[in-house]
């Protein structure tokens, strides 16, 4: 799916009758959810900024890249993180982005696990060769301390939703691009050096 197709996906799923809903949207819990991150992935697009850190070096790349994004309208995490990889994205029209479900066919998410989870969202960069170049997800390092922390602690899902959400406010977005920048930087740079050895 393109982002577009994405986003009507997820939109159909709150349009829907509650009478309508498939698993796990059938559940009232998910719901809520899905609906808070509807209006949390549109404020990040209004409001998102990017470095000027990230926009300099993605305009460096040179070569197509596909970027796969795994998620599903329920999860929290990519309502933050997905705005800004789609803009960083954007700024260069040799990055095309695609989004798959984590839950429905192809599954790529079994060969993408975080700490054996089926932890999202998910990134998965790769050449126009169908190669793997690198991964990000499911969080900004500091946000995953955070959660291993809370979870660590035993605290409870209402506590550790409003710690996130706050973590994810107060950042930004920034502490993603930071780590962006530094993932793309090291791809150009083994793609620049990749070339110097078969000039040579």
């Amino acid at each position: 799916m393109k982002f577009q197709e994405y986003s009507d996906y997820f939109k159909s799923i709150l349009d829907q009758a509650s009478t309508e809903h498939q698993a796990p949207y059938n559940n009232a819990d998910y719901m809520d959810y899905t609906k808070l991150n509807w209006s949390r992935m549109n404020r990040w697009f209004k409001t998102g900024k990017l470095t000027n850190e990230i926009i300099n070096i993605v305009l460096k790349i040179d070569r197509p890249q596909n970027w796969i994004i795994i998620t599903e309208p329920w999860c929290g995490d990519a309502a933050h993180n997905i705005p800004f990889i789609e803009m960083i994205a954007k700024e260069n029209p040799l990055i095309t982005t695609s989004y798959e479900l984590r839950d429905a066919p192809p599954n790529r998410i079994e060969h993408y696990l975080f700490q054996n989870t089926k932890s999202i969202p998910r990134l998965i960069i790769k050449d126009e060769q169908g190669n793997d170049l690198g991964t990000w997800g499911p969080r900004p390092k500091d946000c995953q301390k955070l959660y291993a922390e809370l979870l660590k602690n035993e605290v409870d899902f209402e506590k550790m939703k409003f710690e996130l959400q706050n973590w994810y406010n107060s950042n930004k977005g920034e502490d993603l691009q930071r780590e962006l920048s530094s993932l793309l930087a090291s791809l150009i740079s083994t793609q620049i050096g990749s070339n110097h050895i078969e000039k040579e």
